[in-house]
């Protein structure tokens, strides 16, 4: 009965062939069908190793260059327990600000990704869409466009809910306007977009969605909102979405939820509820300076587009005069 031969055995046999019978190296090579360059490494493994070191190894190199060092991974792991919200992209950003001066051993983000898997603090994900299959669309310059909207879930200790005004740069993603207020209406919402163009200048564009702040397209009768007259008298093209189209105004959308995770919810978990608006007001106002000055924002060098914000804001300031309430209107003269 034949008996088929291992790897290893076909590996010894092949050895003792050449160093026991003296059979050339070219005709074990021939019969066996490797190379001779095979046949040297076998006789030189068993050699060094005896049988074992004729069994298969592996093929994994014994080091990467480009390995993530034990230092740096657990810096990453320190960040991410300090801010459980921070995901690989975040991370790789206040490394590179840690890291400035030895910018090689800053990791990509991939490499920040497989080492918090590795270590159980996010679930693998599976491989979504490619980012060429979506579509989006985005100015290219900031100043260009600013979207507005209005969201709540801001709650007070006293079990009130107040509102919070809202406003982004559609190009950079720099927060223009965040104001807590206890009512938002149209008179409360202009008086934050009043004080965002005071700060920053005047946007070529603005897009809301068709609340009554912001349209009176709606009213019976039809008519122009303090917003509209706003927008009208200072060369402000006002841009409304379709009804029932959130994700047309996506960017401040998702600055909703980016605020609601790692503010407002935060606080309802640890401090709870904001004591007064005052407070409430400040604490979203160290937020946001965070917001517009760390963090990675927009595309790119993740300051560059908010500092050309900030300087187009230098720029225009020396054309717009102080903003003022009239009973009428509110404009800038």
């Amino acid at each position: 009965m034949l008996k088929e031969l291992s790897v290893t055995e076909q590996r010894y046999q092949a050895v003792l062939e050449v160093l026991r019978e003296q059979v050339a190296v070219v005709e074990v090579a021939k019969q066996y069908g490797v190379t001779r360059q095979s046949v040297h490494n076998w006789v030189r493994r068993y050699l060094d190793g005896g049988l074992e070191g004729l069994a298969d190894r592996s093929h994994r190199p014994r080091g990467c260059p480009h390995q993530v060092s034990a230092e740096v991974e657990a810096r990453i792991l320190e960040l991410r327990r300090q801010h459980p919200r921070w995901g690989p992209r975040r991370l790789e950003h206040e490394l590179a600000r840690e890291l400035e001066g030895d910018l090689d051993r800053v990791p990509s983000r991939a490499a920040i990704y497989r080492a918090l898997v590795r270590n159980n603090l996010i679930q693998p994900r599976g491989r979504g869409r490619r980012h060429q299959d979506y579509k989006r669309w985005e100015r290219s310059a900031p100043m260009q466009l600013w979207q507005l909207d209005i969201t709540g879930q801001v709650m007070l200790a006293d079990g009130r809910e107040v509102k919070l005004i809202t406003g982004v740069d559609d190009h950079s993603r720099f927060c223009v306007i965040a104001r807590v207020v206890e009512h938002a209406s149209g008179r409360a919402v202009c008086a934050a977009f009043v004080a965002a163009m005071g700060r920053y200048g005047v946007p070529e564009e603005v897009l809301s969605d068709n609340g009554k702040q912001f349209t009176g397209r709606f009213n019976r009768p039809p008519g122009e909102v303090l917003f509209e007259r706003i927008c009208r008298e200072n060369g402000i093209t006002a841009r409304l979405t379709k009804p029932r189209s959130p994700t047309t105004t996506g960017k401040v959308e998702r600055f909703h939820q980016t605020v609601q995770g790692e503010l407002l919810d935060e606080l309802v978990e640890g401090l709870g509820p904001f004591p007064s608006l005052e407070v409430a007001q400040e604490l979203v106002d160290a937020w946001v300076e965070d917001y517009n000055t760390r963090r990675p924002v927009g595309r790119g060098n993740p300051d560059s587009s908010c500092c050309n914000l900030v300087i187009l804001a230098d720029e225009a300031a020396e054309h717009i005069a102080t903003p003022h309430f009239s009973r009428s209107r509110v404009a800038l003269r």
